[in-house]
């Protein structure tokens, strides 16, 4: 049988990013691991992509990063969201759901 794809749809990984981070400052094995529990193991972020993708951010203005320890005494970079993050975050939101709900009336209208 074959696994499950757990990669994150292709154009929605800053939105997972700001939407996690929009709850509270984290670091990336901490938005890696948060994005896998929420979705329930649907969605898998790959290390790589992240800290692409994290780096994206940062240079948008969109997130704002900082250098702390960890839960268990490590250095990490901990990244929160700006307000320009929060607007952009808000228009990922409003296009993510008008693309699913139209994507919802086609399912319907094949049925």
């Amino acid at each position: 049988m074959d696994q499950p794809n757990t990669d994150v749809i292709q154009g929605t990984l800053d939105m997972l990013i700001l939407k996690t981070i929009s709850l509270e400052p984290m670091h990336g094995f901490g938005i890696a691991r948060r994005v896998e529990q929420v979705s329930r193991g649907v969605f898998k972020v790959n290390p790589g992509s992240l800290l692409t993708a994290l780096q994206r951010l940062e240079r948008a203005g969109w997130l704002d990063s900082a250098w702390r320890q960890t839960e268990h005494s490590r250095r990490a970079k901990f990244y929160s969201l700006t307000k320009a993050g929060k607007a952009q975050l808000e228009l990922e939101t409003a296009d993510w759901d008008r693309r699913t709900t139209a994507i919802a009336r086609l399912l319907k209208a094949e049925g």
